[in-house]
């Protein structure tokens, strides 16, 4: 078997509607893996579900909203059930606003989001995969789980959190068989780009940093997926992948 053949695997992917998720979710297909695809707002007939189901894979959509912890549970308890290979959590949020103005009700809405909720469906995910002695488990981090950032404080300190869950939870399921890793995209041009693309200064220096000269796209984010998730990566835990065109090489 190749060491990036998904055939026969199944693959929970949160945050599949678009976006990131959306590519790494048909990265999958393509590398032979069945999707269960998660967004809050997921349509009954959606693009992923169309790419996915091109590929002659199964796609089966749910909705959860990760700001809702009892329906993250629930859903998290359910799809354990279905003992999936795969977990790939991409579900996150973003707000900007100066730290000093910044909103407290904005700062736990997005540390519910992207930290308490990542790490409540990965413990029930997680437990068929332990119990088996196989498994992958793939968090999105960001540059900001390295650096700072401007005006998201909240986005900065959840992305943080995610690269150490990411070692703590390697520390103590690697021995056991599960591969927990995560990728860290550079600035791709998606929804959550949109503001510092539309402000030609910061788009200029952005991408002046950037030294494959462009921003990224989500199918820039395929072959770390597809590495992490299959066999290839069986000796690889504990790794915050960036993925961001040389930008923290600079």
């Amino acid at each position: 078997m190749s060491g990036f053949d998904l055939t026969g695997k199944l693959a929970v992917v949160t945050g599949a509607r678009r976006g990131i998720g959306l590519a790494m979710a048909v990265a999958l297909a393509e590398a032979g893996a069945d999707v269960v695809g998660v967004s809050a707002q997921l349509e009954a007939r959606s693009e992923v579900g169309d790419r996915v189901a091109a590929t002659g894979r199964t796609f089966e959509g749910r909705r959860c909203d990760f700001a809702d912890r009892q329906a993250v549970l629930a859903l998290g308890a359910e799809l354990a059930e279905r003992r999936p290979d795969i977990l790939l959590n991409n579900a996150g949020t973003i707000r900007r606003q100066p730290a000093a103005e910044h909103a407290l009700d904005l700062w736990d809405e997005v540390l519910a989001v992207n930290l308490s909720a990542q790490f409540a469906f990965t413990q029930l995910i997680a437990r068929p995969m332990l119990e088996r002695g196989s498994g992958k488990v793939v968090f999105t981090a960001s540059l900001l789980s390295f650096q700072g950032g401007v005006n998201v404080p909240g986005y900065a300190a959840s992305k943080s959190g995610i690269a150490g869950l990411t070692r703590a939870l390697a520390n103590e399921w690697a021995p056991r068989g599960v591969n927990v890793n995560a990728i860290a995209p550079g600035y791709i041009a998606t929804d959550n780009t949109q503001a510092l693309r539309d402000d030609p200064e910061r788009r200029r220096s952005i991408l002046e940093r950037i030294p494959a000269g462009r921003w990224g796209a989500a199918a820039d984010l395929a072959g770390a997926t597809v590495f992490l998730c299959g066999p290839a990566s069986d000796y690889v835990h504990g790794v915050v992948l960036p993925v961001d065109g040389g930008w923290l090489g600079r």
